[in-house]
C-alpha cells in the first residue's frame, strides 16, 4: 500500500491531466477518425472531424445522461450518435425532425409532401468512384443544402421508401453517399439520447489510399 501511496503522489499531476482530458473528452469535445464512406463527399474516408459535445445537452461525463438541454438537432446537422441498432459509433446527416413525413422516390427526397431540388455537382479525390462510378448533386429542401453521391451502377435498394412519419423525440438521419449508407433506411429512427453530438469541421486528413499521407486541403474545413 505505501508503494502505491508513493507512486500515486508521485504521478498525481501526470493522473489529475488524464482525468481532466477524459471529462473534456466525454462531455465537451472529442475527435473521431471516419474510417467509411457512408457521407462522402462531405466527409471523407480518413478525416478526423471535431465533435461538438456541448451542442445539445450538457452530460453526466462518460454517460448518456442529460443534466441540461441546450437544443435540439436541427434538420442538416450532421450528427455523431452511439447506436446500439449498429452496435457502432456513426455519424450521418439529420432528415427528419420528430412529426416528419419522409419518403424517397428513386432517390429523390420528399419531406412533408415537399420534394427537395437538385442540381448538378463534381468532386474530384474520391477513390470509390474507382471501383463504383458515381454522380454528384446538391440536394436542397428549404435551408437544407449539401452535397450528395449517388453510384451510377449500385444504386440501394432502399432508394425508394416511406412515406413513414418521424415519431415524437426520434430523427430520421441519412449518409450522403446515397447507395452506400447504412441508416435510418435500415436501422430505423434513432432516438435523441443516442446523439452524443455535432460535427462542426475536419482536424486533420489522411489518405489510406497513399501512405495515410495528409491531405493538407481538407485540415479545418468546415462541414456543412
Amino acid at each position: 500500500m505505501r508503494t502505491i501511496a508513493k507512486f500515486l503522489l508521485r504521478n498525481r499531476g501526470f493522473m489529475a491531466f488524464m482525468l481532466c482530458m477524459v471529462v473534456f473528452r466525454s462531455a465537451v469535445a472529442d475527435w473521431n477518425v471516419v474510417p467509411t464512406g457512408s457521407m462522402q463527399p462531405t466527409i471523407r474516408i480518413g478525416d478526423r472531424i471535431l465533435v461538438d459535445k456541448l451542442a445539445y445537452d450538457v452530460r453526466l461525463p462518460l454517460t448518456h445522461v442529460s443534466l441540461y438541454r441546450l437544443a435540439d438537432p436541427q434538420r442538416g446537422d450532421i450528427v455523431v450518435l452511439d447506436s446500439p441498432a449498429a452496435d457502432e459509433r456513426l455519424v450521418k446527416r439529420v432528415i427528419g425532425l420528430p412529426g416528419d413525413e419522409v419518403a424517397m422516390r428513386a432517390n429523390v427526397l420528399y419531406i412533408n409532401g415537399q420534394a427537395a431540388s437538385y442540381t448538378t455537382s463534381g468532386y474530384q479525390g474520391i477513390h470509390d468512384d474507382l471501383r463504383d462510378p458515381a454522380h454528384y448533386a446538391t440536394e436542397r429542401y428549404g435551408a437544407l443544402h449539401h452535397a450528395i453521391r449517388l453510384s451510377n451502377r449500385h444504386p440501394s435498394p432502399l432508394s425508394n421508401f416511406g412515406p413513414t412519419k418521424v415519431p415524437p423525440g426520434q430523427y430520421l438521419l441519412l449518409g450522403d453517399d446515397r447507395d452506400n449508407s447504412m441508416d435510418s433506411r435500415y436501422l430505423g429512427f434513432f432516438a435523441r439520447n443516442e446523439i452524443v453530438g455535432r460535427a462542426h469541421r475536419v482536424i486533420v486528413s489522411l489518405d489510406s489510399q497513399h501512405h495515410y499521407l495528409p491531405r493538407g486541403n481538407r485540415f479545418g474545413t468546415a462541414l456543412r
